[in-house]
């Protein structure tokens, strides 16, 4: 991990970035999910560091994307369409696993496309300010957004469908300013949700646990019940990882990571998790104002609300506060989709960073002396009037 850190410090030195604390909380994210994926299985590591590296590719080829606004802005409607096919594709071929239908297996490989479209779902969405003036500009977006969230419905991956939907909502936001058609959409995706627990009895059983775990420890609030007690029994330092049993509970290294970390680590390291991601997006919001182009603001914005909006779903979900939704935990949860997508969503937070180091002092030039020009007078176009004789001679240096 150190030697990915320098390397891509180095990367960012080249596409001429100087500052490196977007890339340090992320680093120190992935540090954790490291040490929670050693714990629990150290053979794992090598998948994960594989995940971590071309995460890292991904993150610097979007960098350098971005960086190039003209270019970014013609790839928006060819990308949408390649992760319209993907998501069809996965409806259609996709496997099961867990209860959502969102798995692609090639060989020994198995991914989430819905983690990869999350990166072409932020690039289409963000608009330059032109076009932002322009009639109807709002409606493939729409329908690009509700074709997502509907194959995802299919995919029955419905945290994720949510995490994509509140994207929109605050991508719409910024492109209209239209707070009443805001709430309006969101009224119609709360009829839309009660529809879905109407006709979908799996999502309505994790809705039947909520706020009642410990009603149904040994059942559907077992995972939650669980994480509320060994978070607790870890203090605000840990128990070590030798001493933890939460990673022996089924997807305790994704879904439940934030129990693990208070857990093995203690509260206080898991709140700093939080805080650092919270920290991503205070930094988005921050920079939104002095962006190059909207564009740049939008794409930022949203790619930070994925980040904060999925970070309270798995956290409050985990301790009974939210349903349980099965989303990971950014850069910390063990999973190789995710990984590529967090780093991907980083290089948009990255693009909108217009700082840069500050230039040497340089003292300026000291002014020269000059002798001051005798300022000519009234008679000095008479001639024969003896002005220094009249008035006295001025000593003149």
């Amino acid at each position: 991990m150190c030697g990915l850190g320098w390397v891509l410090y180095a990367v960012s030195r080249k596409l001429h970035r100087r500052q490196f604390d977007l890339e340090t909380l992320a680093l120190l994210l992935t540090t954790v999910g490291f040490a929670i994926t050693a714990a629990w299985d150290p053979g794992a590591l090598y998948k994960q560091l594989a995940a971590v590296t071309l995460g890292m590719g991904i993150y610097g080829t979007l960098v350098w994307l971005l960086g190039r606004l003209h270019l970014a802005v013609k790839l928006r409607w060819p990308v949408a369409a390649a992760a319209a096919a993907l998501l069809a594709f996965n409806v259609v071929m996709g496997e099961r696993i867990f209860g959502a239908k969102n798995w692609i297996s090639v060989g020994p490989i198995s991914f989430q496309p819905s983690e990869l479209v999350k990166l072409a779902f932020i690039l289409a969405g963000a608009a330059t300010l032109d076009r932002l003036f322009a009639k109807r500009n709002l409606i493939f977006t729409v329908l690009f957004s509700a074709y997502c969230v509907g194959c995802l419905a299919l995919m029955s991956d419905f945290g994720t469908a949510l995490v994509f939907f509140v994207a929109f909502l605050c991508i719409a936001f910024l492109r209209t300013g239209d707070l009443a058609s805001i709430v309006m959409m969101t009224a119609a995706a709360g009829f839309a949700g009660g529809l879905v627990l109407h006709f979908k009895p799996y999502v309505a059983q994790r809705f039947t646990v909520w706020r009642h775990a410990w009603e149904f420890t040994q059942t559907t609030g077992y995972q939650q019940s669980r994480t509320m007690s060994a978070a607790a029994s870890g203090g605000l330092l840990g128990t070590g990882p030798e001493d933890a049993w939460l990673k022996y509970v089924g997807a305790a290294n994704t879904d439940l990571v934030f129990g693990v970390v208070s857990e093995e680590f203690g509260l206080l390291l898991a709140l700093v998790c939080v805080t650092a991601v919270i920290a991503l997006a205070a930094f988005a919001l921050r920079a939104g104002d002095s962006a190059r182009s909207s564009f740049y603001a939008i794409a930022a914005c949203g790619a930070a609300s994925m980040l904060v909006f999925q970070t309270s779903l798995n956290v409050l979900g985990a301790v009974d506060i939210l349903p349980l939704t099965g989303v990971t935990f950014p850069f910390v949860s063990m999973g190789g989709s995710s990984m590529l997508s967090c780093w991907g969503l980083l290089a948009y937070l990255k693009a909108v960073d217009v700082r840069r180091p500050p230039e040497k002092e340089i003292s300026p030039p000291p002014k020269s002396e000059k002798t001051p020009e005798r300022q000519e007078g009234f008679f000095d176009g008479i001639p024969g009037v003896p002005v220094d004789e009249i008035f006295g001679k001025e000593e003149r240096s």
